[in-house]
């Protein structure tokens, strides 16, 4: 099956060529799939798309008119791909739904520890060969309470992560682990009662219509004053602005993302030589008590090499006419 990979970044080519074992031909693509870019996939079957790439039902309609009958997903999330509108254009959409959760449980306890123990700023005075300990404290995570926003399989595992530090675990989801929950001394709760008790708020939601900005200024002002927010899972579901205001009050006091909501475009791309357009971001940018990184959570080896298998299993079930357990339906 000849494929178009979209948005390539040179650091997954190996994965997905040692995946494709040879039974596909790939076409390597850097730009993202757009509106302006489906004419790239001309003469493919299938094409492969990343996290910021536009699935909506206009590029859908284009992609069908020139042939494309698959959809292939490197990501777990799928709300970039309008998959009702693909259904009706009888194209097949799967998934990689899941290729290593310790991975984004790990960056997300990292991004918790770096802006704990200040590590950035301690690194940069460093490399100024000025050895100060002023103004580099932290806290013990030992005894902090701790609240997950969403305990499916990453959310689990920070908290597995975390109750090995010796933190109070507070969790809120629709669904409820509770026997897993007893195991590892994590209490369920509602999302208001966890703001106002944590010490570190994590999220790890799907984002949805219901999830979007579930951290607004009204939630915000429900939290402990300094309170640390994370946020590896989708850029949407914070909104940026409020957060903003709340770090200028104090009300926030550590920021950690590995998303952001209006990262296509930005994310996954060198600008180093370019203005930055984004306001937004520019100014969380200036705040040195917020560390930001470019949606690398994901970004180990184990997880590469699963998205890949995972990816071409997909596109094989399809080209056999078979069943695919990572299908995605209306």
């Amino acid at each position: 099956m000849k494929v178009a990979v979209y948005s390539t970044h040179k650091f997954e080519k190996v994965f997905l060529l040692h995946a494709a074992e040879g039974k596909h031909e790939l076409i390597f693509l850097e730009p993202q799939l757009s509106l302006t870019t489906t004419a790239l996939a001309e003469g493919c079957k299938a094409v492969c798309i990343f996290v910021n790439d536009d699935g909506s039902k206009e590029v859908l309609q284009k992609l069908s008119a020139i042939g494309i009958k698959h959809l292939a997903l490197r990501s777990a999330g799928f709300n970039h791909v309008d998959i009702k509108a693909a259904y009706e254009l009888g194209m097949r959409v799967a998934r990689v739904p899941e290729y290593s959760p310790y991975a984004v449980a790990e960056h997300t306890v990292a991004l918790m520890l770096a802006l704990n123990r200040k590590l950035i700023k301690a690194h940069n005075r460093i490399q100024e060969l000025n050895f100060s300990l002023e103004g580099l404290t932290g806290f013990d995570m030992h005894n902090k309470t701790v609240g997950i926003i969403g305990t499916g399989k990453i959310g689990e595992i920070v908290a597995e992560i975390l109750h090995g530090f010796g933190c109070s675990i507070l969790a809120y989801d629709i669904l409820q682990e509770n026997v897993w929950a007893s195991k590892y001394g994590v209490t369920y709760t509602d999302i208001d009662e966890l703001c106002s008790q944590s010490d570190i708020i994590t999220l790890h939601a799907p984002f949805t219509e219901q999830t979007r900005y579930l951290i607004n200024r009204d939630r915000i002002a429900k939290m402990k004053k300094g309170v640390m927010l994370i946020n590896t899972s989708r850029g949407a579901l914070i909104n940026t602005r409020d957060v903003i205001v709340a770090l200028k009050s104090g009300q926030i006091g550590y920021l950690g993302l590995d998303v952001y909501e209006e990262e296509r475009g930005l994310f996954f791309e060198d600008h180093s030589g370019d203005i930055l357009q984004d306001d937004v971001i520019a100014r969380l940018m200036t705040f040195s008590n917020v560390l930001i990184t470019s949606h690398q959570a994901f970004l180990t080896d184990t997880a590469l090499h699963n998205i890949a298998e995972t990816t071409f299993s997909n596109l094989d079930c399809f080209e056999k006419g078979m069943s695919c357990n990572n299908e995605l339906h209306p």
